[in-house]
């Protein structure tokens, strides 16, 4: 008599934990968007203003690093914050090739702006837990992006990136 394989169900994929990511990022996204949506801002546009304005004249190789986002991909952001007059990109003064970004006063303004609705957004996440199940799960997160660190596609680099941005700026 042939053994017969275990039946798969739906709990193959939706107890496992890069689905509850994933679903997860899903959700964060779509109240980031909502809370933000007066903005016309995605959470990645969002962080690279955050990221120009607290290193300006970065360029997008530093900007990619210190966000953690795909080099190629951010090219269609820079150029998206721009067309929204959120930031200017200037030639620099050793490599005429490399695009020093800044944030515009409209830039500034947006972000200022932004952040109460992006702390709420941010709350809204988190609201359905606990306050110390909030503190465990931000906690146990932390730890594992920071130990899965070099299994991403754009390892999170903005250490050597910064470190960079000191010694040209």
């Amino acid at each position: 008599m042939q053994n017969k394989p275990a039946q798969v169900t739906m709990d193959a994929v939706y107890t496992k934990p890069g689905y509850l990511f994933r679903r997860m990022q899903q959700i964060a996204v779509s109240i980031f968007m909502e809370e933000c949506k007066a903005f016309d801002l995605t959470p990645v546009q969002y962080a690279a203003l955050v990221a120009i304005q607290t290193h300006p004249g970065i360029d997008a190789t530093r900007l990619s690093a210190v966000i953690a986002f795909d080099r190629s991909t951010l090219g269609s952001v820079i150029e998206r914050l721009e067309a929204k007059n959120l930031i200017d990109r200037k030639p620099s003064g050793g490599d005429k090739r490399v695009k020093l970004l800044y944030l515009t006063k409209t830039g500034a303004a947006i972000l200022r702006d932004v952040m109460p609705s992006v702390e709420k957004a941010q709350a809204r996440m988190l609201q359905p837990l606990k306050p110390a199940d909030r503190k465990v799960l931000l906690s146990l997160l932390t730890q594992l992006v920071d130990l899965n660190n070099e299994a991403s596609r754009v390892p999170l680099r903005a250490e050597d990136a910064l470190e960079h941005l000191g010694k040209s700026g």
